[in-house]
């Protein structure tokens, strides 16, 4: 019987697989990018995949079925939260900050004008504005979610979190057809780079923030959570009210004031 309110772990395999799939990971994709040989980054990928499923199983476990997350381990997963979400919008930062540096100064190379010459910017009204309303919603079925499942209503929480899966999957649908109409590349200057970074690195976190809500949705199915304890299911509403957070940024600065 332990005299601490802690969680120590025990003996895993899991973080020596994740590191040596990372490691063939990125070796793979440098050999990918490099001389076209794509099975070494498939078998990183492969591995990095497999251990990240099971490395979550077990801590689905520890905290479901063992109870060995307490009040304490929980404020501290909090905590590891938000410092994961604080280094994302640093992340971030380093986007935006690359996209005001050449607009608010454009160069010499870029003929010393904002958008640069010959790049036709997307119109904010148009995909932009129905994406920023997508999300806009979806975020208020994930707040409606958080407040069923604190009032233990699981059957609304269910409907309110398949609807933000459908908003998440339906944004990610339509950025998908906004790239493929787009008049400029990731290559066509500052302006494409900075673009296409910001955008796709933030649909990247669409994407994961909607598996997020699909695990979730899986685990609310099958009770793994109460009004009390909820800490995965937190986690997931407070990563995608970033990526929302995020989105109106991009919005604002990118689609409306830079074009």
């Amino acid at each position: 019987m332990n005299n601490h309110p802690y969680h120590l772990v025990d003996k895993s395999p899991w973080p020596l697989t994740l590191s040596l799939g990372l490691l063939t990971l990125t070796s793979g994709s440098v050999l990918w990018m490099h001389k076209f040989y794509q099975y070494l980054m498939f078998t990183g990928m492969i591995i990095v995949l497999l251990t990240m499923y099971q490395w979550w199983r077990d801590i689905t476990r520890e905290s479901t079925f063992q109870g060995l997350h307490t009040k304490k381990v929980m404020s501290m997963m909090k905590m590891g939260m938000i410092m994961f979400i604080t280094s994302e919008i640093m992340f971030f930062l380093s986007f935006f900050w690359a996209f005001f540096h050449s607009s608010l100064s454009p160069n010499m190379e870029i003929g010393m004008n904002w958008p640069p010459m010959g790049i036709k910017p997307f119109n904010p009204i148009n995909i932009p504005m129905l994406n920023t309303i997508i999300l806009l919603t979806s975020g208020m079925s994930m707040t409606w979610a958080h407040n069923a499942i604190v009032t233990k209503n699981m059957s609304q929480t269910i409907q309110s979190l398949v609807i933000t899966i459908i908003l998440g999957i339906y944004f990610s649908i339509m950025q998908l057809y906004e790239y493929t109409e787009s008049p400029f590349s990731i290559s066509d200057s500052i302006y494409g780079s900075t673009f296409f970074m910001s955008t796709g690195f933030h649909g990247i976190h669409v994407m994961i923030g909607t598996t997020f809500i699909i695990v979730k949705l899986l685990r609310t199915s099958k009770l793994h959570f109460s009004s009390e304890h909820h800490i995965g299911f937190e986690a997931a509403a407070w990563y995608w009210h970033f990526v929302d957070v995020v989105w109106l940024f991009l919005y604002i600065s990118i689609y409306w004031w830079g074009s």
